[in-house]
């Protein structure tokens, strides 16, 4: 009985845990992309506040968009407990 409890709560703490990858990696992603990708956007108020991409703006992006793969990845792995 106690092990079955443990075990309903260890899914529910995963499920849990899968959807907060799912919804931050998703954010992280768009936040990688938007910086990858800002000058195509066109005439947008942001663009005219920060000028014109650098390459740091292009490395950030790049590993933005990197990490929130990899917590894609994680939430669909629910690898949690070893």
């Amino acid at each position: 009985m106690l092990d079955e409890y443990e075990k309903q709560k260890r899914k529910q703490l995963a499920a849990m845990k899968s959807v907060m990858d799912y919804g931050m990696g998703a954010l992280i992603l768009l936040l990688g992309l938007f910086f990858l990708f800002r000058n195509v956007l066109g005439k947008i108020p942001v663009n005219e506040f920060l000028g014109e991409p650098d390459s740091l703006e292009k490395i950030f992006g790049a590993f933005s968009v990197l990490y929130g793969a990899w917590r894609i990845y994680r939430g669909y792995k629910k690898n949690y407990f070893r």
